[in-house]
């Protein structure tokens, strides 16, 4: 078992609602795009497939999707909107578990590397997308950038939201890598929720090593999904990584 938190039926019953934004329609509508240009006429592979926020889209579109998921309750979720048959989902870690087959692409959106929180666990991550990846296939990830910049000498919380909904902030430790989201959400009745997750950030460049111990190469890096550029002021990456093709 690897080290990530498994979210349980609270967490998969609110989870559209807390992350409201990233199921905005132009949100998901611009990363399935990408996605499916990606495709080609080839299969795609989703780790961390969740509630099913980009596979169920994405499948919509005519690309054939299967996933993997850690979290039973998050699966459930999923098959509210779309059955085993439409969309193939295997139980266990996305840096272990193997599906049959292979793809064009394999693809972990939303920081969900980070909740590997161990780097042998994240470097595992990139060998098993490579193991699923066809010859020219690809490995996209969307990932946050680490918000050192803005930690000042001593202090190891970051805010990244306040409003009168929502209060959140990171706590980090630099030598470990580790990072622990906070949470408190506002509820109708004006009681709040606290919420927290654990992750291990990654650098762009030590992803790059990762998936270069996997055998692939670093072909493109945005800002976004939109293709911007990623720049010293980018807040996360979406890469993309191809496996070589077969010589001859």
């Amino acid at each position: 078992m690897v080290s990530s938190d498994i979210w349980d039926e609270a967490a998969a019953a609110s989870y559209a609602d807390d992350s409201a934004d990233m199921f905005q329609p132009d949100v998901v509508g611009q990363t399935v795009g990408f996605l499916r240009d990606l495709c080609g006429d080839g299969r795609a592979l989703e780790f961390a497939i969740g509630t099913g926020r980009l596979a169920i889209p994405l499948r919509r579109s005519g690309v054939p999707v299967c996933g993997i998921e850690l979290s039973p309750a998050m699966v459930a979720k999923l098959r509210d909107t779309a059955s085993e048959e439409d969309i193939p989902v295997a139980l266990g870690d996305m840096a272990t578990t193997v599906v049959p087959g292979d793809f064009a692409l394999v693809f972990l959106a939303f920081n969900g590397l980070s909740n590997l929180r161990l780097q042998d666990e994240q470097v595992s991550c990139f060998s098993n997308a490579a193991r699923h990846l066809r010859p020219g296939g690809h490995f996209v990830v969307e990932l946050f950038v680490p918000p050192l910049r803005r930690l000042p000498p001593g202090q190891t919380a970051v805010p990244f939201a306040m409003d009168a909904g929502h209060v959140g902030f990171d706590t980090v430790d630099p030598v470990t890598q580790s990072c622990r989201s906070h949470h408190y959400t506002r509820l109708p009745d004006g009681s709040w929720r606290y919420d927290v997750g654990n992750f291990r950030y990654a650098w762009p460049a030590e992803c790059d090593l990762m998936a270069q111990l996997a055998g692939l190469d670093l072909v493109a890096r945005y800002g976004d999904w939109d293709r911007s550029p990623f720049t010293t002021e980018s807040s996360k990456h979406v890469s993309v990584w191809q496996r070589a093709f077969t010589p001859g």
